[in-house]
């Protein structure tokens, strides 16, 4: 973690130079040392950093240097708001006197550039001397010019030596119902291929996340009977991520056990050469265990005939490892609670008086078994009296956490593995509350605001964000909750263990802490704080360097949540449903750019955060929005559901001469979620990024009044239309989802011929009124889904079985007569229709 906040660093640093090239220019010769500095340290913690460290003085010397990092970002940040704050302060309430300058005095950035140059001189010299210890930690000075030059002295202390190449216990994990899988996997590795049909070896790959029981499974069908009476020969390779291919192929090639006369003559050839010869007419197995990345696998697999007696079984973590080059996929699950529980007792006998307390530790394994195993282990050890039992359950975080063999230390592994730009993303994670479904396009949004998400070219950071996660979920990292209709991914969830995983790795790198209790003053060192629970409220928040806030805050906390200057992210819910004015020093606040407010019907935002330049996400869904919000030119997103926004007061229109403030300037703007109001009058078509819209109690003579020809979601609910929605709306030419809900349409509607070309998913909600949809052929080609709710139609849409597109058709709380006509009808399309509808009561 420490390499990434170096190169975050890095990152904000080079952009900041670029962008104020002239200013830097005074501090040039600290910043060059400071970054040379840096760079050299993160060659070294790329590698060093890559293992988790149980070794006390290496880990202090790390978090030296990381403290560096984030007190030069501090600086710089405090530089930054110190530079932008004049501005927004002339900008924003001096508007009507140009003469007036907009920008910070030269003597005030005389002075600004006089001390930014001292501090970072101090933090040079503070990073000097930390490099000046690190021969205590068994660290080599540097002698040459490349990341080589950062040596490992040979020590015993030192944990981050290569690990030894063996392969792990597996017996001690052995899950029940495991016989299942092991007769499927047996099967697809036994099964023979029809003549004729291939002649490639066949690949099959064990895939889930660190803990559930990969390696167990591949052992069990590994020394099946079945198995080994099929095969002529049978090999077990342990891979793991330090692997050295040369070293692995010299060990396949040993154990090929040549005949003696043989021997002498291959002792020269090539480790490939003599595998293959060996293996060339025989029916084989390999099982290549604890795989990390797609050129180890393809290089090992490559060194085996081509042949359909051949057959290749391999464990990883990464699905995309798992299922590169046609790999036949066996995915493992975790536990269901009754499986957890026959696990832990076969691993201790309980007490009847203790199994309450038994299967409160067994839950917070999450259907882990390593985790179940580790535990019932531990637990073997302990006496088995109540007090002792409850201590375990009190602090079973830290049991699971005490070395590398531990269960934290084995799933630290694949957070170990990942990219520097993934751990910062996986760590967030950690943040929302446990068991939690977290919407991912709100996970999105916090990711880009916090700075860890990198433009690709022209690439839109949304998309790469997109492909971070997908990342993180081959990786058995996260896994999916919900898809879109579209395939898309709507929410997603982290494993209990891993969570506790990412809480116990970001206290320890200090990227973010859990607040504990009402009497916890934070730090001034946090940098990220989350209240997770109501009875924990915040009533100060005196840490200078927060950058995020998430929870739960008091009404009397409101003002200090607002003190940290340098917050980048808050996401609160108040504690009270009584009317609330947020206060006016939310305008400070201009390094701003993700808020989300819940709570608190009544809430009102202050005019002042019109001054909150670089807000990307604002979601406030119910209060009253002020008119300054149309100042946010930087805004991607605001949701308000219910929300409305207010007009601009009279006298404040006659103190400006920069005309009247209206949506229309909000350019960047993808998603609009809002209740109507005289915002809506002039239409939104001048917003060209507008991609996701919801209008909810208007009041239209028709849908041409509201709609940009770019929009790829829409939803309007209750918006009380007089004539056919379909008319207009058919005419979009991006339109992948709408959703039509309450009072939204008449009695009719008609899909006509050629229209809705795009359109994939299709919701009809609690349409009162609406009693015919008809479907004319050549309409919505590309339909995929089609979403029926309430008892609004008793027949099935008209047209609807000409559509081949059609995969989904659910009906929730539909007519009675609609479900039968879907029961009864005949024919092949009506067979097609019955095999994707589904119904719920």
């Amino acid at each position: 973690m420490a390499e990434s906040s170096i190169v975050f660093f890095l990152m904000k640093l080079g952009k900041l130079v670029a962008q104020e090239a002239k200013l830097f220019r005074e501090v040039e010769g600290q910043i060059s040392v400071l970054s040379n500095e840096l760079e050299w340290i993160r060659l070294f913690l790329e590698e060093a950093g890559g293992k988790r460290t149980y070794n006390k003085r290496l880990k202090l010397w790390m978090n030296q240097i990381r403290d560096a990092a984030y007190d030069a970002e501090d600086i710089i940040d405090d530089f930054m708001f110190e530079l932008e704050r004049p501005r927004q302060h002339r900008l924003n309430h001096l508007k009507f006197l140009r003469c007036l300058p907009t920008s910070v005095s030269f003597a005030d950035k005389l002075t600004l550039v006089h001390e930014l140059h001292g501090r970072i001189k101090e933090i040079n010299v503070k990073i000097e001397k930390t490099l000046a210890n690190k021969s205590r930690c068994g660290i080599k000075n540097p002698s040459s010019t490349t990341s080589e030059a950062w040596k490992w002295k040979s020590s015993s202390e030192v944990v981050l030596q290569e690990e030894k190449k063996r392969s792990p216990i597996v017996e001690e994990i052995n899950p029940v119902g495991m016989e299942d899988s092991v007769e499927e996997v047996k099967q697809m590795i036994v099964e023979e291929e029809s003549s004729g049909t291939t002649t490639t070896r066949r690949v099959v790959s064990i895939v889930g996340m660190g803990g559930l029981g990969k390696t167990t499974l591949a052992q069990r069908v590994y020394n099946h009977s079945d198995v080994k009476n099929h095969f002529d020969y049978v090999t077990w390779v342990y891979v793991s991520q330090d692997c050295r291919i040369k070293e692995l192929l010299v060990e396949i090639a040993n154990d090929c056990k040549p005949d003696r006369d043989e021997e002498r003559k291959i002792s020269k050839k090539p480790p490939r050469e003599v595998i293959k010869e060996f293996l060339e007419e025989k029916k084989y197995l390999v099982v290549l265990d604890d795989i990390w990345s797609i050129k180890v696998r393809d290089e090992l697999i490559s060194c085996f005939p081509e042949s359909r007696n051949g057959k290749v079984l391999i464990t990883t973590r990464n699905q995309e490892i798992a299922s590169h080059a046609n790999s036949q996929l066996y995915k493992l699950r975790l536990l269901n609670k009754t499986e957890s529980w026959d696990l832990f007792l076969k691993k201790i006998v309980v007490p009847a008086e203790l199994e309450d307390l038994g299967k409160k530790m067994t839950a917070k394994c999450h259907g882990l078994p390593l985790a179940i195993v580790a535990l019932g282990s531990l637990l073997s050890r302990k006496d088995k009296t109540t007090s002792s039992w409850r201590k375990v359950l009190e602090s079973l975080e830290w049991h699971l956490n005490q070395g590398p063999e531990s269960c934290f230390g084995i799933l630290a592994l694949s957070y170990n593995d990942l990219p520097y730009y993934l751990k910062s993303c996986f760590l967030y994670c950690g943040l929302f509350l446990e068991d939690s479904e977290i919407k991912v396009s709100k996970l999105f949004q916090m990711w880009i605001a916090e700075g860890f998400v990198q433009r690709r070219g022209e690439e839109k950071v949304e998309k790469v964000a997109e492909d971070y996660l997908e990342e993180l979920i081959n990786r058995s990292m996260i896994r999916v909750v919900k898809r879109k209709s579209n395939g898309g991914i709507k929410s997603c969830h982290i494993h209990g263990l891993l969570r506790d995983l990412a809480i116990s790795e970001a206290k320890d790198s200090k990227f973010f802490e859990v607040y504990e209790n009402t009497d916890y003053t934070s730090p001034i060192s946090v940098r990220r704080l989350t209240i997770p629970h109501k009875k924990e409220i915040v009533h100060h928040i005196n840490s200078s360097r927060l950058r995020s806030l998430i929870g739960f805050v008091g009404e009397d906390s409101l003002t200090s949540c607002l003190a940290p200057k340098l917050l980048t992210v808050l996401d609160v819910e108040l504690s009270t449903k009584l009317k609330i004015t947020l206060p006016k020093e939310i305008g400070e606040l201009i390094r701003l750019k993700y808020m989300r407010l819940r709570g608190g019907h009544g809430l009102r935002l202050p005019e002042s955060i019109g001054r909150l330049v670089n807000l990307q996400t604002l979601d406030c869904r119910f209060g009253k929005i002020p008119w300054s919000v149309w100042r946010l030119h930087q805004l991607r997103h605001l949701y308000g559901y219910y929300s409305t926004v207010l007009s601009r007061p009279m006298m404040s229109r006659c103190l400006t001469f920069n005309g009247d403030l209206s949506i229309h300037l909000l350019t960047n703007l993808q998603t609009l979620k809002l209740a109507p109001g005289p915002w809506l009058e002039d239409g939104l078509g001048k917003l060209p990024q507008l991609k996701k819209l919801r209008i909810t109690d208007g009041r239209f003579k028709n849908s041409s009044e509201l709609y940009p020809e770019n929009l790829m979601k829409l939803t309007l609910q209750n918006c009380d239309l007089e004539e056919d929605p379909m008319l207009t709306l058919k005419k979009l030419p991006n339109l992948r989802i709408l959703k039509l809900m309450g009072n939204s349409c008449g009695s009719k509607m008609v899909c006509s011929s050629g229209g809705f070309l795009q359109l994939e998913v299709l919701g009809l909600h609690w349409l009162k009124k609406l009693e015919e949809l008809k479907v004319e052929e050549g309409a919505l080609p590309n339909l995929r889904a089609l979403q029926i709710r309430g008892k609004i139609m008793i027949k099935v849409p008209q047209g609807l079985l000409q559509l081949e597109n059609l995969r989904e058709l659910k009906l929730k709380r539909v007519s009675s007569q609609l479900i039968e006509e879907v029961h009864e009808g005949k024919g092949e399309d009506w067979d097609k229709l019955r095999r994707i509808t589904y119904i719920e009561k």
